[in-house]
């Protein structure tokens, strides 16, 4: 499992306002997409409609889809073309991983949000930010790293709450203009060679299963296989024995079954919305005494069990139906599913280039003061996802598949 959760106690890291420093970190934006993400080149559409909510002095909020580790990092190229710079809310464990990544995360202008719980002080920090208008703010309504470019995933309401917020602070203040949301969706062209690219990927994974090469099989049905092992091996895990019948069904089988169970266990009540808000829930939960260090080992290693396997069942979650194709599929669906399959058995993926970074910039989506909620949920965040996928489609139409 990946350390994206923390059983320490919650430590707010606010952001750094000077100017200075994200300026100075332009300088070695792109050389450093490149070494770390393999990102050679990113494209920005569409710049004029920020520009415009710029001008206008609106307080921004940008909600991007989350399909890549570099996205935080190719959104600044972004704030370079639209002439200012941006801070993100940005999970607290990106704070956790080493000293000299906290210095930089924080000076390119990130600050820290809690997923385990409430975290007043990061909400209260995007507030004022919006209300003085300092920068734009980066929030990614998914909630979590998707790993898939073409698909967006259930939005979440966070944006919308703090956008509302914003709002009835302007009013209260008597400041003139209002507060916008603007979509942005990010999509990473590979323009490498496949086979070359995840052929080593591959046979790794494979040896890990103790396999031989699968080399008599195509790219794709290699994918496949290594994917249905995986899932067998976490069936057998927290279900004792494999299922049968279609992969995905049995995902969302195993899925369900095992958040359930938890959810039981920790007398979660809501259990509504997608994998990755029913596992925020269960860290809320099961997280607190960890962090304030009120359960005995045992306990300890039980709960970690528990975190362990919501984990797995929202990594699960995002490997959608028929993304990659036995014919006919887009060079960038594979390499992000190898990707996937790394990060999962491996906790770690390799670094594939050459990537075509290309930054599209939706309509401003006005918010006002009151709470709107129909049928479906938040009319504004149905609008953002709309947007979003509706972005991502006509990127992906660009791309001539393999």
């Amino acid at each position: 499992m990946q350390r994206v959760v923390i059983d320490e106690p919650y430590r707010f890291v606010p952001p750094v306002y000077s100017e200075w420093w994200p300026t100075l970190l332009r300088f070695i934006l792109r050389p450093y997409l490149w070494r770390c993400y393999g990102v050679q080149a990113v494209e920005c559409r569409h710049v004029e409609r920020l520009k415009a909510s710029l001008a206008a002095g609106s307080s921004i909020l940008l909600a991007p889809n989350h399909s890549h580790p570099a996205d935080p990092m190719v959104l600044g190229v972004l704030g370079m073309e639209a002439g200012c710079h941006l801070f993100a809310m940005a999970s607290w464990h990106v704070f956790k991983q080493s000293r000299f990544q906290t210095f930089m995360t924080r000076r390119m202008g990130a600050f820290s949000v809690y997923r385990e719980g409430p975290d007043r002080q990061a909400v209260d920090t995007t507030i004022d930010i919006l209300v003085s208008r300092r920068r734009p703010i980066i929030m990614f309504p998914e909630g979590a790293l998707t790993r898939h470019n073409d698909l967006i995933d259930e939005v979440m309401d966070g944006p919308s709450f703090i956008a509302r917020q914003v709002a009835k602070r302007l009013e209260k203040e008597h400041k003139p203009g209002g507060v916008v949301i603007h979509p942005v969706a990010t999509r990473y062209a590979f323009l490498g060679d496949v086979p070359s690219a995840v052929g080593p990927d591959l046979d790794a994974l494979e040896a890990r299963l103790s396999w031989q090469p699968q080399h008599h099989l195509s790219l794709v049905e290699r994918i496949g296989k290594i994917g249905r092992a995986f899932l067998s091996l976490k069936e057998i895990e927290y279900l004792g024995e494999t299922a049968i019948g279609d992969v995905f069904q049995r995902a969302t089988q195993l899925i369900n079954q095992v958040l359930t169970r938890l959810e039981n266990e920790w007398q979660i009540v809501d259990r509504s919305g997608n994998a990755t808000a029913r596992v925020k829930r269960l860290r809320t939960a099961i997280l607190p005494d960890m962090a304030a260090n009120r359960v005995a080992p045992q306990e300890r290693a039980r709960r970690w069990r528990d975190l362990a396997a919501a984990y797995y069942m929202q990594q699960i979650s995002h490997y959608p139906r028929d993304y990659i194709l036995r014919e006919k599929n887009l060079p960038e669906r594979i390499v992000e599913t190898v990707e996937r399959l790394q990060e999962d058995f491996t906790d770690a993926a390799t670094v594939h280039r050459p990537y075509h970074a290309i930054i599209e910039v939706g309509e401003a989506i006005p918010v006002g003061t009151q709470r709107m909620r129909g049928e479906s949920g938040d009319p504004i965040m149905i609008e953002v996802r709309r947007q979003l996928q509706g972005m991502i489609d006509q990127l992906a139409s660009e791309r001539t598949p393999i």
